[in-house]
């Protein structure tokens, strides 16, 4: 038998719905059914339930259209797995930009192999020992983040390693930061109005513009950029720029 049942509450949690799935389960396979019965909290569309006979459901396949996968993963483990989850794209927006901040700590780094930090290994496990406390764990990766961003700015290449590394490592107990951050951060949405190659050129262009001192072009290439949901970030060592 398996280990843990996860599903929906309301009607299900009402005698003998337990007792029958575990009837059923092991007369039709001779083993014993879960030792863990864990409810999630109701997904609502918009703060109303979501249902079938309402018709205010969808698909994963019509999400992930519009937001990649680790987005959808962040936006479902964002609320504790007991609270009601209200699905919506202003969320869902959220979730993007909070991962954003993830990846972008990432960005530039490479992990030495060296071992992360005890200290957030410690936490991070905390909160997940304490039910699955995911939102709590979240904060561990952004206290980790913002380490992280701290300890580059001051040119600390060892622990700037060290961080990276840990916070991939416990972003994959979530099943995040596994992907290649420049490549999560130019992904997005498939419907992107501009295309890689047409963002380049635009932003080759708008450095031909810095160097001649035309501040007033560059300026307008940049607000032409964000409004195709294209942020650019400025660095000494070149521009990079990511989807918003």
């Amino acid at each position: 038998g398996s280990e843990f049942d996860i599903h929906g509450g309301g009607q299900d949690l009402i005698f003998p719905h337990h007792e029958n799935e575990i009837a059923q389960s092991e007369a039709a396979t001779g083993e014993e059914f879960v030792n863990v019965w864990m409810h999630n909290g109701f997904v609502n569309i918009d703060e109303e339930k979501m249902s079938k006979s309402l018709g205010n459901f969808f698909t994963v396949r019509e999400v992930l259209a519009n937001y990649q996968p680790e987005v959808v993963r962040y936006f479902i483990l964002a609320s504790h797995y007991r609270s009601p989850l209200n699905y919506s794209h202003d969320n869902l927006d959220q979730a993007k930009a909070a991962l954003d901040r993830l990846y972008t700590a990432l960005r530039e780094s490479q992990a030495t192999g060296n071992g992360g930090s005890p200290m957030y290994q410690q936490r991070f496990c905390d909160a997940m020992d304490d039910d699955f406390n995911t939102p709590e764990a979240f904060s561990v990766l952004f206290e980790l983040a913002k380490d992280l961003n701290r300890s580059r700015d001051e040119a600390d290449k060892d622990k700037v390693a060290r961080l990276s590394e840990e916070l991939r490592n416990l972003g994959g107990v979530l099943g995040l930061l596994q992907d290649n951050p420049d490549t999560f951060l130019k992904g997005a949405v498939k419907y992107a109005d501009l295309a890689e190659n047409e963002i380049e050129l635009l932003i080759a262009q708008r450095n031909a513009a810095r160097s001649n001192k035309n501040w007033a072009e560059a300026d307008r290439i940049r607000d032409q950029l964000l409004v195709a949901n294209v942020v650019l970030e400025d660095s000494a060592s070149g521009t990079q720029w990511r989807r918003c």
